[in-house]
């Protein structure tokens, strides 16, 4: 059984769904490991770091991608190469079907199967393939650092004898993996850090963490059987943004991170409660792609409204593409030898199997 990797579009995605320490792991489960030329030279990986561990190195893409079993990917290949799949391939990585819906209908029935692994169940079992999680730790890190570099003041208090500098109040809207991730993060730099979430649940986690969390009054526990959180009613909408507000006037700097699978992002915070913000304060939307949590948040962009800056990275996992791709090709291991049957060397599709059930695009 060939295992295949191509590049992918790098001026979107840095990330790479193979790195040298799991192609030993892939091998001693009966593979072989065939990538690009190239593949991640711009991570600082070297094609003889991959031959070193066992992967064949193929110089045509034709060649690859006819003489693989499964191709794994971080995205969705490009039109061209999606032509190219043949029947009885597998192809893993985070597709994103509900955008990407009408190219893999036209992928499956090619009798060609299709994973998409951020539609992995959140149980314990998945714990170690969990994409989302891995990437979405990673994600709440560097939004904080990175707005933290954008704000220009001092994040801890500083008693000097000139004086003493208050520390910065950072609010996390979300509290989910990346929002308790920014949570840490901003408290171990210092900040005085609040939290909101749609989930109670996530009050006695924000609080561990040494967070405020904020309440609407008479909220009740909008969760999923999955550990998502639920779309809002309309009077949670109003009690929520009347408490944001008021919060705002206070706050130096927010992390946005609400997101609800397969739906567009919910806009939490709007232009009137931008308005209250104080100049130089910084709004990170990580949700920016799906959308924004913030009203007036643009892709790939720095938006300064009086003062205060809104930034709507594309992809802010581009910026520490070598852990997010060290994270990444582990918990897809993890998923591929969940998937392979160890004693027919073959792939076996149980569908009694939540993992796989779940994951595989129809």
């Amino acid at each position: 059984m060939i295992l295949a990797s191509l590049s992918e579009n790098k001026s979107i995605e840095k990330r790479v769904a193979i790195t040298p320490d799991v192609v030993k792991k892939y091998i001693s489960l009966g593979f072989k490991v065939q990538l690009i030329k190239n593949y991640a030279d711009h991570l600082g990986i070297k094609d003889k770091d991959y031959e070193q561990e066992g992967a064949n190195i193929i110089n045509n893409e034709d060649e690859l991608i006819s003489n693989s079993n499964a191709i794994l990917q971080m995205n969705i290949l490009s039109d061209e190469n999606l032509k190219k799949l043949k029947k009885n391939q597998i192809l893993i990585g985070v597709l994103n079907p509900y955008s990407n819906e009408k190219k893999l209908k036209e992928v499956a029935l090619k009798d060609i199967k299709c994973f998409s692994l951020e539609l992995l169940p959140r149980i314990t079992r998945a714990q170690s393939m969990d994409i989302l999680s891995s990437q979405a730790n990673l994600a709440g890190y560097k939004a904080v650092v990175d707005s933290f570099a954008y704000f220009q003041k001092a994040i801890p208090m500083m008693m000097t004898a000139a004086g003493t500098i208050s520390a910065a109040k950072v609010l996390v809207v979300g509290a989910g993996v990346a929002g308790l991730q920014a949570i840490a993060t901003a408290k171990r730099m210092g900040a005085i850090v609040f939290a909101t979430d749609v989930r109670i649940a996530s009050k006695e986690q924000v609080e561990s963490l040494g967070g405020k969390f904020l309440t609407v009054d008479g909220a009740e526990n909008l969760e999923t059987e999955g550990g998502y959180a639920k779309e809002t009613s309309e009077d949670f909408k109003k009690k929520q943004e009347e408490l944001l507000k008021k919060t705002l006037e206070k706050i130096d700097i927010v992390i946005c991170t609400a997101l609800i699978p397969g739906k567009k992002a919910p806009v939490i915070i709007k232009k009137n409660m931008i308005d209250v913000m104080s100049n130089g304060s910084v709004i990170y939307d990580l949700a920016a792609v799906q959308g924004g949590n913030s009203e007036l948040t643009k892709v790939g962009e720095i938006v300064d409204i009086n003062g205060v800056k809104i930034m709507g990275d594309e992809n802010i996992l581009n910026k520490l593409p070598v852990s997010a791709s060290n994270l990444y090709a582990k918990n897809m291991f993890n998923f591929v030898n969940n998937l392979f049957n160890k004693e027919k060397k073959f792939f076996e599709f149980n569908l009694d199997d939540e993992i796989i059930q779940k994951t595989m695009v129809k």
